[in-house]
């Protein structure tokens, strides 16, 4: 198996990364910079992770948010 060095995503779950944007954000701000219900409409980690784990779009919005922050953070340093 190619190892993913390259790849910050890589070894992080979807939950993970989650709980650090609501950490980061909270659920009004995650709300407004990606326009899904889960996150507008009583959100809750749990819902959340079961709308982004069957929909590929929404989860690769969230995943580049993740990436931006984390490279938010790193320029920071």
């Amino acid at each position: 198996m190619q190892e993913q060095i390259n790849n910050p995503l890589h070894g992080k779950r979807l939950d993970t990364i989650l709980e650090s944007l609501v950490e980061l954000y909270g659920w009004e701000e995650l709300g407004r910079r990606i326009r899904i219900r889960c996150f507008n409409d009583n959100p809750s980690i749990k819902s959340s992770l079961a709308f982004l784990r069957k929909t590929p779009w929404a989860r690769e919005k969230v995943e580049n948010l993740y990436l931006r922050a984390i490279l938010k953070n790193k320029n920071r340093r």
